[in-house]
């Protein structure tokens, strides 16, 4: 009778030990897209958004720095780690089976059996399974085991994040390319004009219509458009080392790097507005939300371990003295049952490890937030910067037309006696300088569109998009 009123009192006390959950809730709020100045409609950007170029080489190399980056196959390792730990505590809601078999040689102690065997020296051999299986009636596992499937959702996010981080790379370095091959071109154009202008220098002097001051300044402006081109050859090789490097290829790739064929003054249309969606385009932002869902259920398993844990364990096999009698019938054994553990005392253990689940709880928002308002600047500055290198194309555009009239106008006035060598002199650097600023801009103008693809999310399109977790989702 006193047994029987012992025991309720015994669970219950142990029971209300481990109910004792510290009241830490987390101090950071997940920031909302209508904080941050979001909305005006969605961004429609094709997942091959490269393509827009019109350039074959281009999709080519995007496609093999796609299949062949090392940062890239870094990232999916990840992934593939993080979906093995899925695997692992997945493991841990399922029945566990060990076999164990083991024959010693020992001697028994006479105080241990009475002879013939105490005092003897025998085989011991033991051989049996057992069973253990973790009902998981308060859902620790369950938790530990979508804490692991948001991990791997964030594993293959980043992966997205790096494959988009891959194109844009090849994109941005091959409109450097076409840059340096375009310079080159112009170069090319100045010193066949520069040694033409330089050969009727040349003749005039012969017919005494002009002086060595004449001949010098021909010189010079060769010399000039000469180094200009040597210039361009030096970053063009530059460029096409980082193309391979890039797309996971060595200095065998390099002569099968031909000239791009994109048009620089022919820039693909691009969304020019702050999209609502930005937060469910880009592969780093979702990855930020399941990490926030990882440490929610991370949260989560903290907390149940302060309940009580409930196993069922079996045990069976065979034991005996002597080889002889490990396969009789009197060997077997076995035992089964369910087993309770509860924590009573674990030196403040379980609280702390609350605690810091908590904090990494509001280190992710807290991380999330940043690169939130992150994205939304890159966002901003990059439609600002593509509006305004649209402008500066057109201002130079301009300023090249006028350009080129003066100079026509400055070799006219000059073989005409009307105007100074120095006069076309200037205007000739003036023209050249024009020339490499126009196609400067002009390759600006495409890169801040790369850079505005990337800020938007590149194609990234998500099935399902990954909802951010509620912060009080944690307080129950």
């Amino acid at each position: 009778m006193i047994r029987a009123r012992i025991y309720p009192l015994i669970a219950a006390a142990l029971l209300a030990g481990c109910a004792a959950v510290p009241h830490v809730e987390p101090q950071v709020a997940q920031v909302a897209p209508e904080s941050v100045g979001l909305g005006g409609g969605v961004a429609t950007i094709d997942p091959a958004w490269w393509t827009a170029f019109g350039d074959p080489q281009l999709d080519r190399l995007v496609t093999m720095g796609l299949a062949g980056n090392p940062s890239l196959d870094q990232a999916l390792a990840r992934v593939r780690a993080a979906e093995a730990q899925v695997d692992v505590e997945h493991a841990g809601l399922l029945p566990q089976v060990n076999g164990t078999a083991m024959v010693n040689r020992a001697h028994i102690g006479s105080k241990l059996l009475p002879p013939p065997i105490g005092g003897s020296t025998a085989n011991l051999a033991l051989g049996g399974a057992s069973l253990g299986w973790d009902l998981d009636l308060f859902g620790r596992q369950h938790a530990a085991v979508r804490q692991a499937g948001a991990s791997a959702d964030a594993a293959r996010l980043d992966a997205a994040a790096a494959r988009l981080t891959v194109s844009v790379s090849i994109a941005q370095t091959y409109v450097g390319l076409a840059r340096a091959e375009r310079l080159i071109e112009v170069a090319d154009g100045f010193v066949a004009t520069r040694q033409r202008a330089l050969g009727l220098t040349r003749s005039r002097i012969r017919n005494q219509l002009a002086s060595k001051f004449d001949l010098d300044q021909a010189q010079t402006l060769l010399a000039v458009a000469q180094q200009a081109r040597t210039q361009a050859v030096q970053q063009r090789d530059l460029l096409v080392h980082a193309l391979a490097a890039l797309v996971g290829r060595g200095a065998d790739f390099y002569p099968q790097i031909a000239k791009p064929t994109l048009a620089l003054d022919r820039a693909p249309v691009v969304p020019d507005l702050l999209p609502a969606d930005l937060l469910g385009r880009r592969p780093d932002l979702l990855a930020g939300q399941a990490r926030i869902e990882a440490a929610v259920q991370g949260r989560q398993v903290a907390r149940k371990a302060f309940l009580p844990d409930i196993n069922i364990s079996a045990l069976g096999g065979l034991a005996a003295i002597g080889l002889g009698n490990f396969f009789t019938g009197g060997a077997g054994s076995y035992a089964a049952g369910p087993a309770l553990s509860v924590p009573i005392f674990e030196g403040g253990r379980l609280r702390a490890d609350y605690k810091g689940a908590t904090a990494d709880l509001d280190g992710a928002v807290a991380s999330y937030n940043d690169a939130v308002l992150t994205a939304v600047r890159e966002a901003a500055d990059a439609i600002s910067n593509v509006r305004s290198t649209d402008q500066d194309v057109a201002d130079e555009s301009h300023i090249l037309r006028g350009l080129r009239d003066t100079v026509g106008l400055d070799q006219v006035r000059t073989r005409t006696g009307l105007g100074s060598q120095l006069d076309a002199v200037d205007s000739g650097f003036r023209l050249l300088e024009a020339e490499q600023n126009l196609v400067g801009l002009q390759a600006d103008a495409l890169t801040r569109r790369i850079q505005l693809v990337a800020a938007l999310g590149g194609g990234f399109d998500p099935h399902q998009p990954l909802a951010a977790a509620s912060v009080s989702d944690t307080h129950s």
